[in-house]
C-alpha cells in the first residue's frame, strides 16, 4: 500500500497549471502568460492564503 502524501493535491494543482503550457527556452519574444510562466508561484500563493485564512478561522 503506497504511503499517502498530504501535499499530493498541491502537486496535482501545480501540474494542472503547467499542463496549460510550459516555458520553452528561446521563446523570449512572446508575451508573458501568467498561467504558463508563474503556475507554481500562483499555486504557492493561493495555498499560503488558504492556510492563512484557515489559521485565523480556527483561532476562535
Amino acid at each position: 500500500m503506497p504511503a499517502k502524501n498530504p501535499f499530493r493535491w498541491v502537486g496535482a494543482w501545480a501540474d494542472w497549471f503547467e499542463a496549460r503550457g510550459v516555458y520553452v527556452p528561446g521563446e523570449d519574444t512572446r508575451p508573458v502568460n501568467p498561467w504558463r510562466d508563474f503556475g507554481w508561484l500562483l499555486v504557492a500563493w493561493l495555498a499560503g492564503l488558504a492556510i492563512f485564512v484557515l489559521f485565523f478561522a480556527l483561532a476562535v
